[in-house]
């Protein structure tokens, strides 16, 4: 871009990918301002969204340009659940999903890419473990207890190094809870989780490299895979249309029943019951989604999802007010005068976690309040209980 002298204003180095089988293509254009040009920079970008034909696309769509024989990941992928199967094929559906989805992220975890590997690992993972205990009667008790053993026991080594990764994210946050004076305290214990970290990621890298762990995962995608399948329970062969409205109908009441028993008083560990009993509504509306306009669950997911995140945020205090308090109580002594630093510090952040989680718990009350209203209450017995329509 050059103005009226023909002198340079901005430079833009344009890539131009070309779909490998055909198809669109995308250029990309990178611009480059010269010192003290600023305006001609932004001009030439107003310019260039103006002419480019449809919006910009994201990471998403460019990667299979940019990388045509790399497998696409998803974390949440679509698992195609129709009306007339039954319920046993479609928890297998599920199931043999979201074991592939772990194991997908198995190398980014050994690799220490990432933290996102290792959460989404885990969430994998807990959806395999959270179909085999809310879909009742497709399997049988004794061979359902055994699966979400498996499940539990691959999850188990995952903690500690995920609840490093947690506190060590949320770094800059802890920072700007406390004044500048108590932050010697938090770079002391930072620095502990970082060493803490480093032991707690080696000993899972090579757990997931272990044969034990191999064969463990292996047996169990290997239980779901094929025709034949685990054995059934009693609502194996019940049609997934019908058994899913069942379940989701009353799991959904029982949210309901325990929502109302909430007040400023209510200890928290019936506040963490509700927030479990919303995790297993959103999965069963998730795992069903195929079964439903989407523009029908989207009104009702949405409230529910602003409870969760408040039910979330609230079980994030509590949880982080006892872990700082094991930490405070069982680390390793560094010496009288630093040990102070640190307990001032960790016992500022513990009143402050305190105070957050109390504020929160009035969002809950609030935030249920509207998932509990009488559209939300007539969206849910239309979708999911007709007989009472």
């Amino acid at each position: 871009m050059t103005d009226d002298e023909n002198k340079t204003l901005v430079r833009a180095h344009l890539t131009t990918l070309n779909p490998k089988g055909g198809g669109d293509a995308v250029t990309i254009a990178a611009l480059h301002p010269l010192r003290g040009y600023d305006e001609a920079l932004e001009q030439l970008r107003d310019h260039l969204r103006a002419s480019a034909e449809t919006a910009s696309p994201d990471a998403a769509d460019l990667s299979p340009m940019l990388f045509p024989d790399q497998p696409r990941y998803n974390a949440k992928p679509d698992v195609a659940i129709v009306e007339n199967a039954t319920a046993w094929q479609s928890a297998g559906d599920v199931i043999t999903v979201y074991l592939q989805v772990a194991r997908e992220n198995e190398a980014g975890i050994i690799a220490d890419h990432d933290t996102e590997f290792l959460h989404d690992y885990r969430v994998a993972l807990r959806k395999v473990r959270s179909v085999l205990s809310l879909f009742k009667g497709v399997y049988p008790e004794e061979q359902t207890a055994k699966f979400k053993g498996i499940a539990s026991e691959l999850m188990s080594p995952t903690g500690r190094l995920r609840d490093l990764d947690v506190y060590l994210l949320a770094r800059d946050d802890y920072f700007a809870m406390l004044p500048p004076s108590l932050h010697k305290g938090l770079a002391l214990m930072f620095e502990m989780f970082r060493k803490e970290r480093r032991g707690a990621h080696r000993a899972l890298a090579a757990h997931l490299r272990s044969s034990g762990y191999h064969s463990a995962i292996t047996d169990l995608q290997a239980a779901f895979a094929g025709t034949d399948g685990p054995p059934k329970g009693p609502m194996a062969d019940a049609s997934v249309g019908d058994y899913a409205r069942r379940l989701i109908w009353k799991r959904y009441r029982k949210v309901c029943r325990i929502a109302r028993g909430i007040t400023a008083d209510t200890p928290d560990d019936q506040v963490h019951e509700l927030r479990i009993g919303c995790k297993k509504l959103r999965y069963l509306m998730e795992f069903f989604a195929p079964l439903y306009p989407a523009a029908a669950v989207k009104p009702i997911l949405k409230p529910l999802k602003r409870l969760q995140d408040n039910l979330g945020l609230f079980n994030d205090y509590s949880v982080q007010q006892a872990f700082l308090q094991r930490f405070m109580d069982g680390h390793e002594p560094l010496g009288h005068k630093q040990d102070l630093v640190l307990a001032q510090s960790i016992g500022a952040l513990i009143a402050v976690l305190h105070e957050r989680q109390k504020e929160e718990r009035a969002r809950i009350m609030a935030s249920f309040s509207q998932f509990d209203g009488a559209d939300i209450r007539s969206q849910f017995r239309s979708l999911f209980n007709a007989k009472e329509a």
